[in-house]
């Protein structure tokens, strides 16, 4: 088993700053699956998605301190998996038909790995580095070595020396393979040891950068659904589906408000109805693995207000009457020049999935949930799946920027 030194990342790094040779097959789809996912603990889906906000805070912290520290290379903390994931069906190795992998998608981390259930197969594309790896979630955490090896997304998206993450411990990732991270490169930082400051070039950088997809960017449609498990998503890599649109996509800067600038982060303001200004204009992050939308207490409060609603103590979500529904209005997310409404219908979670999060099934249960922290420390909402599922998203890397689109799903009433 041959190994090879961090110089060769030196040169990885390199190619993804290269002009890419333009190929006709971009853009390519790829299907993805929802799976609702509850796991084993006590945790509700609320407080699955505060860990996993605190734990991006946390991972920006020592990001902008200088790093991760090698004494973070083995992680071993039992915690649970989040509630709502999509994922993919990607095979690592040659030839990949006999080495498939089901990884979490996730704009909210930038390595890819398997090995938490499936083990990894080395096969003569396979290369172990000297390096090891390692990464912890608001939802999980792994560790293990790292390795070069051949990815395939679908037979149009081939990667030829991708670094991928091989777990030799791992935990929250039950029914899982591992992920596959489409974050911002930065968060690879400190990932590794020894080669602690090298950052690895993420699936779409490696996409661009070897002339498999012409544009250095991600779409991604969810269609929202009452089932637990079911196909509903495309990805799409260098370019957008156009036929999931309804609108043009109008794009956005990366925020540069800290921390959420070390995510897919954006600026917007959000109001409730015509008037009521829910949370005025601050930063915070779009993200595929968070479940619901997470407002900053101070905003949480204020929506909680203007709706009417109560806490559940068994679901952790807000509860409100069928009369009070019949009266919810729309909550607007001004991003850009444009605003984005969530209607009323699209504020709730599917009624047909109640008991599945230990909710009453004649319940009326709202899909935003408090934070956990205050307005004004750089990271002030996650736009979950609640909202991606009614628009959708480009994540440009090239441009540093991220568009939003209506779709057919945008005022649908399937909730």
């Amino acid at each position: 088993m041959q190994l090879v030194s961090t110089a060769f990342f030196a040169a990885l790094l390199f190619v993804v700053n290269a002009n890419p040779v333009v190929v006709s097959r971009s853009p390519v789809t790829l299907p993805v699956a929802r799976r609702f996912n509850m796991g084993k603990g006590t945790m509700t889906m609320v407080q699955r998605d505060q860990a996993r906000a605190a734990a991006l805070k946390e991972r920006a912290q020592r990001l902008a301190d200088g790093g991760e520290t090698s004494k973070r290379a083995v992680i071993n903390e039992d915690v649970d998996n989040v509630a709502v994931v999509y994922t993919a069906s990607v095979g690592v190795g040659s030839p990949a038909t006999n080495c498939m992998y089901t990884l979490i998608v996730d704009t909210g981390s930038s390595n890819t790995w398997v090995g938490a259930g499936t083990a990894y197969k080395m096969t003569s594309t396979s290369t172990r580095t000297d390096n090891c790896v390692s990464v912890t979630y608001g939802s999980g955490s792994f560790s293990g070595v790292e390795y070069i090896d051949k990815v395939t997304i679908t037979n149009d998206l081939v990667i030829n020396q991708q670094s991928i993450g091989v777990a030799k411990q791992s935990s929250g990732f039950d029914g899982f393979d591992g992920i596959l991270g489409i974050g911002p490169v930065i968060l690879t930082e400190g990932t590794l040891s020894p080669a602690n400051n090298t950052l690895i070039p993420t699936v779409t950088d490696n996409l661009f950068s070897q002339g498999i997809i012409t544009n250095n960017e991600i779409g991604v449609f969810f269609a929202p659904t009452n089932s637990l498990e079911t196909e509903n998503g495309v990805l799409t890599w260098g370019g957008v589906d156009t036929s999931k649109l309804t609108s043009n996509i109008s794009y956005t800067p990366l925020t540069s408000t800290f921390p959420s600038s070390f995510y897919w982060g954006i600026d917007e303001s959000i109001t409730y109805g015509t008037s009521t200004t829910i949370l005025s204009s601050t930063a915070g992050i779009v993200d595929t693995g968070t479940s619901l939308i997470l407002l900053a207490t101070d905003a949480y409060d204020k929506y909680v207000c203007a709706t009417g609603a109560t806490f559940d103590t068994n679901t952790g979500l807000l509860r409100i009457t069928p009369a009070q529904f019949s009266k919810l209005e729309s909550l607007f997310f001004n991003i850009g020049d444009k605003s984005y409404e969530l209607t009323a219908n699209a504020q709730i979670w599917p009624r047909s999935l109640n008991t599945a999060i230990n909710g009453t099934a004649d319940c009326v249960y709202l899909i935003v949930a408090d934070l956990g922290s205050p307005s004004g420390e750089g990271f002030d909402f996650v736009n979950g799946y609640t909202f991606l599922e009614r628009f959708y998203s480009v994540y440009d890397t090239a441009n540093s920027r991220i568009g939003f689109a209506t779709t057919a799903s945008t005022t649908v009433t399937s909730n």
